[in-house]
């Protein structure tokens, strides 16, 4: 029988409340999604692209499987409603098996592998802006996550604020980049390549001999520039009206950066034409020397940063949401299940997550090239869960019979599993990508399996 001071602590753990808003939501949901990648993954999703045709109609594709994929957890999140997100999601499908194995990975893996490869990379720009040696991208990474880990402990209105500011700046200044790229009356490259399939140049590329498995790569960066949204899963315990808000957040937000993501490449294409996007290194920076001259370099540099503390700062906050809803339900790591009322936040969770980001980033300071490594060993994880999610919608229909479901997915069983499809076939694409990364990955995973035995004896 668990002591009086025992009752206490348990009901100083507190827990989460509704307190976010629509907005709030959709602030997050774009921060995650609109960050860096749409300045360096579009040259190499042309590089696997015959035509312009075929290269815009790519990026069109990754935003109808997003809006499937935002169908599929806007159910789950609408009847489901709460702080662990995919993590309860697996567990009730699945078994807590399955949930603590997810909980493991992204915690060690997914999340924070996430968020210390973004780090790096505004570490990268900030370096531009503010030399600070031979170390200085690791340590501004470092202190971007430190900083932004605070805020978030320090509570979420202070958070939701901050990200709001952050979403809100980056797509001002990409909506001026779109804006200027679509407006300007001479391309910097002939656009007479945009009329036809660019077949002499890709002779020697990734084109030759298999389009198939060409437009299969396409698609996996393209997948890798819009991932992100399915964070707002971890939002729905902290959502006003969660069944009727979950899907409005993913619809709105889905459609947002859909939409500013096919205005981005047609911009692109503008001012390089396909032929010409496959040859730019750095797209977002040569494109910004194009409309801004000698300012280019800082002002990207600035753009940049914004969007990387954007999606840090909303990762921090949706990725916490895990370790508190592992904690609040295995009795053995009940420490992290605290929640700080006041600041309506799980702060021993967020503590812990930022103290494995930095470890991740001393790791990346030491390795040749901490991105890569991380995106490699990521990648497979992720959608190895990513695809138990989407299957997790039949499952609990044909389980919870008696359950409200306010929000259904159309056209069902047919969009959840077009989407599980689709996340097999990425799983399958991102462990040949990954070679040696993806055993890593996998390894990290499997060192998870004691935590079921913790479950089982407490």
């Amino acid at each position: 029988m668990p002591s009086a001071s025992e009752d206490s602590s348990d009901a100083a753990l507190g827990a989460p409340r509704s307190s976010l808003s629509v907005l709030d939501g959709v602030a997050v949901l774009v921060g995650v999604v609109i960050g860096i990648g749409i300045f360096g993954f579009p040259p190499l999703v042309a590089q696997h692209a015959a035509s312009p045709a075929l290269y815009m109609g790519m990026w069109v594709c990754g935003g109808l499987i997003m809006l499937v994929g935002a169908l599929c957890y806007a159910e789950l999140g609408s009847a489901y409603p709460d702080a662990g997100g995919e993590y309860h999601y697996l567990q009730r499908a699945w078994g807590s098996g399955v949930g603590l194995m997810f909980a493991w990975a992204r915690g060690t893996v997914i999340q924070t592998g996430s968020i210390a490869a973004v780090a790096f990379i505004f570490g990268e720009y900030a370096q531009q802006l503010l030399p600070l040696g031979d170390w200085g991208p690791a340590l501004h990474a470092a202190v971007a996550v430190v900083a932004l880990t605070a805020l978030n402990m320090h509570g979420t209105g202070d958070s939701k604020r901050l990200q709001i500011l952050f979403t809100s700046l980056t797509v001002a200044v990409l909506a001026g980049v779109i804006g200027a790229g679509l407006l300007m009356v001479e391309p910097a490259l002939s656009d007479t390549r945009l009329a036809e399939p660019a077949v002499e140049t890709a002779a020697s590329g990734p084109l030759d001999g298999n389009p198939a498995g060409a437009l299969g790569m396409g698609m996996v960066f393209v997948l890798l520039t819009y991932g992100g949204w399915n964070e707002a899963a971890y939002l729905s315990g902290e959502l006003r009206d969660p069944q009727r808000n979950v899907r409005r957040v993913l619809l709105i937000g889905v459609v947002v950066v859909s939409l500013v993501y096919v205005l981005a490449n047609l911009a692109y294409l503008n001012i390089f034409g396909l032929e010409g996007l496959r040859g730019v290194e750095a797209v977002g920076a040569e494109l910004m020397r194009i409309i801004a001259g000698p300012l280019a370099a800082a002002m990207l540099s600035v753009m940049v940063c914004l969007a990387a503390l954007s999606t840090i700062n909303a990762s921090i906050m949706t990725g916490a949401r895990v370790y508190y809803a592992l904690g609040r339900d295995v009795p053995g790591l009940s420490v992290l299940g605290a929640w700080n009322d006041k600041g309506s936040t799980p702060v021993r969770a967020l503590l812990l997550q930022g103290l494995i980001t930095l470890g991740l980033i001393v790791f990346g300071a030491l390795s040749k090239d901490g991105i890569s490594t991380m995106v490699a060993y990521t990648a497979p994880v992720f959608w190895l869960f990513m695809l138990m999610t989407a299957l997790s919608v039949i499952v609990l229909r044909r389980r919870d019979l008696d359950r409200a479901r306010p929000f259904k997915v159309p056209l069902y069983p047919l969009l959840p599993l077009l989407f599980a499809a689709t996340c097999l076939g990425l799983l399958w694409s991102s462990t040949l990508y990954a070679g040696p990364g993806a055993l890593v990955g996998l390894l990290v995973l499997l060192a998870g399996l004691p935590l079921l035995m913790l479950r089982r004896r407490s």
